[in-house]
Parts: structure tokens; C-alpha cells; sequence
């Protein structure tokens, strides 16, 4: 018996976009954690392409990230994913209200309202 194995294909990214991912670190828009997560890219790819590309890094120099800034943008991310699920939850809550109601009216009426949008009243 024999086990298939998935390979993962090899990813070559182009100039253009190192050098973008590179300038949203530079511009503090993500951590090289968040792209390593967003983009599915080593951390150890991202540290070689700012080194490369960017104008503030140089290889010999130690690049040291603020643990607490990226930290306190995953706490803010994740509070503002929490908002917007409480959101989803109370309009979930209201479009079942409406469809009991309709069922009700329906009931009441005898007249299936969903299928018939032209009824006369």
C-alpha cells in the first residue's frame, strides 16, 4: 500500500512584488510575522528581501521588531473581528424575526407571500 505524498509546489516570486512586501514593512503597515501569515512566505524569505530591498536595512546591521506594536495590532484586529461577528449575529437575529413574521402572515393570510411578490391586497 503506498501513501500519496502532496508536494507543494515551488513559488517564485517576482522583483515587484518582494519589493512591495518590503515597502509595506517599511511603511509599518504589517510586521514580517502578519505578511509571513498573510502571504504564506517564510519569515526567513521576508528578512533576505528587506535586506535586499530596502533602503533603511543593511546586511550586517540587526533588524529588531517591536514585539508590542504588533501585538497590540493583533489584539485591535481581533476586537474589531469580534465587533463585526456581534454584527453579523444581530442581523442574523433580524432576518429570522422577518421570516417568522412572513410565515405568520403567510399562515394568517393563507397566501404564500414569498412566492408571490405581485399579491393583491
Amino acid at each position: 500500500m503506498t501513501k500519496k505524498v502532496k508536494i507543494r509546489p515551488y513559488r517564485k516570486f517576482s522583483v515587484e512584488f518582494k519589493k512591495l512586501r518590503v515597502k509595506e514593512y517599511e511603511s509599518g503597515e504589517y510586521s514580517v510575522s502578519e505578511l509571513s501569515r498573510i502571504f504564506r512566505i517564510s519569515e526567513t524569505s521576508l528578512y533576505q528581501w528587506i535586506y535586499k530591498y530596502s533602503t533603511y536595512q543593511k546586511q550586517k546591521s540587526i533588524l529588531v521588531e517591536m514585539k508590542d506594536s504588533s501585538t497590540k495590532k493583533l489584539k485591535d484586529y481581533e476586537k474589531r473581528i469580534k465587533e463585526l461577528e456581534q454584527i453579523v449575529g444581530q442581523k442574523q437575529i433580524l432576518v429570522d424575526y422577518y421570516e417568522k413574521m412572513l410565515k405568520i402572515a403567510s399562515d394568517d393570510l393563507g397566501i404564500d407571500l414569498k412566492k408571490n411578490l405581485d399579491t393583491k391586497l
